[in-house]
């Protein structure tokens, strides 16, 4: 069975989601809580190193975080993709869009 784990670390200028496992609709429920949560006040970086499958629910969250935040005047980071989150988000044709970083360091130069 598909599960996604999710680990919450805060950070001084963002809320840090370490993301294990797979990214699809049986398993993004809580992760498009917390990412719409906390994105109203409060920069996002997705850790999605260890992020196994993406499916087109956990690109719409990673969208849909992003555009939220230009709303909010905040925004989402998509830190270390894997390599299948890198095909997936390649695959939407917004790659150059996203706020990609590998290093928590980059958000407060962002």
């Amino acid at each position: 069975m598909d599960q996604l784990t999710i680990r919450e670390k805060v950070g001084v200028n963002y809320m840090l989601l370490e993301l294990s496992g797979t990214m699809n609709s049986n398993t993004c429920v809580e992760l498009q809580q917390k990412v719409f949560q906390y994105i109203i006040d409060s920069n996002v970086v997705l850790d999605m190193e260890q992020v196994q499958a993406i499916d087109s629910t956990g690109v719409g969250i990673v969208i849909a975080g992003h555009n939220d935040g230009e709303d909010y005047g905040t925004k989402l980071f998509i830190m270390n993709p894997s390599e299948p989150a890198r095909i997936a988000l390649v695959k939407t044709g917004f790659i150059d869009v996203f706020h990609v970083i590998h290093s928590v360091t980059e958000v407060a130069d962002a």
